[in-house]
């Protein structure tokens, strides 16, 4: 399935249950390992839950493959591995603590300088 198709259809799986903050992040030119990082954020353990399984359901009804789902027991941090796109869903306060943001989209002389900065204070 083209990225572009599969991505609009992670995220309108996620909007449909009222995913919030819903970010996209383009990681072709960090790693070989997939090209979108999708993050979403749900307000409770349930919600957490159907919006994996919403995202799921959606890519496998567009004819995509979902290769494994880890967290679902929890339902505190779900990923969805989709190949090319991986999906993160957490609660508010696990998506604040791992902030994956900043992690993919900072540069390594940014997260550098950064740890620099922190150390010394």
């Amino acid at each position: 399935m083209d990225i572009r198709k599969l991505q609009k259809v992670v995220v309108n799986a996620l909007e449909d249950i009222k995913g919030k903050d819903i970010e996209v992040i383009n990681t072709t030119k960090l790693t070989s390992m997939f090209d979108r990082l999708v993050i979403a954020t749900g307000d409770s353990n349930r919600q957490v839950k159907a919006l994996a399984q919403s995202v799921q359901d959606k890519v496998r009804e567009a004819g995509g493959e979902v290769l494994s789902t880890e967290g679902e027991e929890a339902g505190e941090w779900v990923l969805v591995d989709l190949g090319d796109i991986v999906v993160h869903v957490m609660q508010p306060t696990v998506r604040q603590y791992y902030n994956l943001e900043e992690l993919w989209q900072a540069t390594p002389a940014q997260r550098r300088k950064a740890a620099e900065q922190a150390a010394a204070e």
